[in-house]
């Protein structure tokens, strides 16, 4: 496992989308439910309805275990080209990923195991390269 100490920005945070894309297909994005419902970011969701893949009510995703059987809706991704192309439009680093501006916890796939996690709002982010 990596850790990456900075978040990745402009160029480097496109390059890095990129590359998420080309090793991965799958990513998910998370809009918690402790913070009620929010609805731009149900409209961001819906921007990426061609390559959705399923939510799930989850208390761990990627990046995070909650506590005192918390939950946050998970929705699953295809990693395909439509994709690639609104995550690279919608942000320009992959700390803007964060609740209550934009869904958080951005996090890649790779054949069902975890490939980058992101914790947005900890300012943390882990590769785990094979």
């Amino acid at each position: 496992m990596l850790s990456v100490e900075s978040n990745p920005k402009n160029k480097v945070y496109l390059e890095l989308i990129v590359l998420c894309f080309e090793v991965c297909d799958e990513f998910h994005l998370v809009i918690r439910t402790d913070m009620g419902a929010i609805k731009d970011l149900e409209e961001i969701i819906n921007k990426f309805k061609a390559s959705f893949k399923e939510m799930r009510c989850e208390s761990t995703r990627a990046s995070t275990t909650l506590g005192d059987n918390q939950t946050a809706n998970v929705y699953y991704f295809y990693a395909d080209r439509i994709a690639k192309s609104l995550i690279k439009m919608i942000a320009k680093s992959l700390y803007q990923w964060e609740m209550p501006n934009l869904p958080e916890d951005l996090s890649f796939f790779k054949q069902g195991k975890v490939w980058l996690a992101t914790s947005s709002h900890k300012k943390q982010i882990f590769i785990f390269p094979e």
